[in-house]
């Protein structure tokens, strides 16, 4: 068995009275990620992650910001996508384990959900994702509540 790990990161400026996903949820909030797509951190960096371990680039190679076709889409479609890709591959997801930055809103009751739409986007258990979430302290971009961060790493197998 090959086993293959991926690292991803993601940024996205805040802006008031913009859309805030994440997971695939529509977070409450006054402010959202803005970006091309639906600007989901989270699942931007999960997709890096899982591109970078099966040495498929990145996600901005595969869904150019100037590609209409990825203009506002759900980046659970973005992850399906990346999922078919290392598949074609040969490779299957052992697990995931992410984290985000923010200020706010707090991602904890939001978790679990973002868990369900992860697997079902991905084709894998809801017990081999993992969601954490903290603040920055209120240090920098982040503790200003201009942006939010989100790291993943992924364990792929073949």
């Amino acid at each position: 068995m090959k086993i293959k790990v991926g690292f991803g990161f993601d940024v996205h400026q805040l802006k008031v009275q913009h859309p805030f996903y994440m997971g695939g949820v529509l977070l409450p909030s006054d402010k959202g990620a803005f970006g091309h797509s639906d600007a989901d951190v989270l699942l931007h960096a999960i997709c890096d992650a899982l591109l970078g371990a099966a040495n498929l680039r990145d996600i901005g190679f595969h869904f150019k910001n100037t590609d209409d076709r990825w203009k506002g889409i759900s980046s659970l479609i973005l992850l399906q996508n990346c999922v078919k890709l290392i598949t074609e591959k040969g490779f299957s997801i052992g697990n995931i384990d992410a984290m985000v930055c923010l200020e706010a809103p707090k991602l904890n009751p939001h978790i679990p959900q973002m868990q369900i739409n992860i697997a079902k986007a991905a084709g894998i258990e809801v017990d081999d994702i993992s969601i954490k979430a903290t603040t920055n302290e209120m240090l920098g971009f982040i503790g200003r509540e201009e942006g939010v961060v989100a790291y993943a790493v992924c364990l792929l197998q073949k």
